[in-house]
């Protein structure tokens, strides 16, 4: 299993045990702990999760649609069979809105009236908002575009803005061309100690719907290795952090193969690491599941035999079981399956790693499409999908 994997469930033990339950703008308490910090070694293992499965092309491309693509248009994940960004997404009349984290009593005809963004000044973009209004003098209201889901606040942005995540992420990397110039000072200039690159910019602060989480990157070269640190202000450890370390990590791999260097450790910095309250059950889960790969794991080490033996009566097991039709999904068959997928990662040769088209020596020719022509994790193997809720 990747050292990732330890790594994060220690920290997913720490606010579990050290956290603070806190309030926050959602309407859903977090758990969370004021920091943390990881580290990874690109040239030891590819940091991706086992003990849950992390849909990496999903993480590939966007890191791709922000650093490559350099774009905010959600309709461009949609073209690659990506809806990560949907609850996020500016509507056609240039309306975002935001729901209820759970919904008891739906009432499809509730209004809340539509907030002006920039009713606020730049220097204080976090300030009191107030109505929109349209031309003739009358306040702006929404009311919920998806059934069953109660509204709770909605912002006007403008219809310029349909479509997109607002002067966020992507739309900050084309407007001070990140990538390009990072390319062109590790080209020219390896010893530049400035290639710090901040997709948190206060000035577009007021019309992005969501502010930057990993806001800042920063790049060293040392001797022919690059190093890469990234800091995160927020953390939903849960669904956001295996996504995210899975994307930078990948996007060091291609900077470092379009400028000709090794890629090397990732300083991964966070503020406010935190679970959310509804999240407790999966991650409980996703610790159990790490817990009965250390037992397998160690039975492997010192009781072979039995390990085999197990191992064998397993598989017998569940070939019977496909025999059946209709069978109901017991938590003693789910944890057989469990550990059938434990033992396939116990006995794997190798971890899993990123694969990369060695012909690509421009970044921007990385193939972005669905496919991910270029790019590959393979030797994946993992325990199976857990479920997260989204909160806004």
């Amino acid at each position: 299993m990747t050292k990732f994997d330890d790594d994060y469930i220690s920290l997913e033990k720490e606010i579990l045990s050290k956290g603070v339950e806190v309030e926050n703008r959602t309407g859903v308490n977090t758990i969370k702990l004021p920091s943390y910090n990881l580290e990874f070694d690109l040239r030891e293992e590819f940091p991706i999760l086992q003990t849950k499965q992390t849909f990496y092309k999903n993480a590939i491309i966007e890191m791709l649609w922000i650093w490559q693509m350099q774009s905010n248009d959600v309709r461009e994940l949609h073209k690659r069979g990506v809806h990560i960004w949907d609850e996020w997404m500016i509507d056609e009349d240039g309306i975002y809105h935001i729901y209820e984290p759970s919904t008891d009593n739906f009432d499809k005809g509730k209004e809340v009236v539509v907030l002006d963004p920039l009713s606020v000044s730049v220097d204080n973009p976090n300030g009191k908002l107030r109505p929109k209004y349209d031309e003739k003098g009358n306040v702006i209201t929404a009311k919920s575009l998806i059934e069953g889901k109660n509204i709770k606040v909605a912002k006007f942005y403008g219809k310029e803005y349909a479509y997109t995540i607002g002067t966020a992420y992507g739309a900050i990397t084309d407007k001070y061309k990140f990538p390009q110039n990072l390319i062109n000072t590790l080209k020219n200039d390896r010893t530049d100690r400035r290639m710090v690159y901040s997709l948190l910019q206060n000035e577009f602060l007021r019309t992005a719907v969501l502010p930057p989480c990993v806001w800042s990157t920063e790049w060293d070269v040392t001797g022919d290795t690059l190093n890469l640190s990234v800091h995160q202000r927020s953390c939903d450890t849960a669904l956001g952090l295996p996504f995210n370390v899975t994307q930078y990590a990948t996007l060091l791999k291609m900077i470092a193969q379009v400028t000709d260097l090794e890629a090397g450790k990732i300083n991964y910095s966070i503020k406010d690491a935190h679970i959310y309250v509804n999240q407790v059950d999966g991650i409980e889960e996703q610790i159990d599941r790490y817990k009965r790969y250390r037992e397998l794991l160690s039975q492997y080490k010192n009781s072979l035999n039995d390990f085999k033996n197990y191992e064998k009566s397993l598989n017998l097991f569940l070939d019977k079981l496909e025999e059946v039709e209709d069978i109901e999904e017991t938590e003693y068959i789910k944890n057989c399956k469990l550990d059938k997928k434990i033992i396939d990662i116990i006995e794997s040769d190798e971890k899993p790693y990123l694969w990369l088209d060695e012909s690509v020596k421009d970044f921007f020719s990385f193939d972005n499409s669905r496919e991910l022509k270029h790019c590959k994790v393979k030797n994946y193997k993992h325990m199976g999908k857990i479920s997260f809720p989204i909160t806004q």
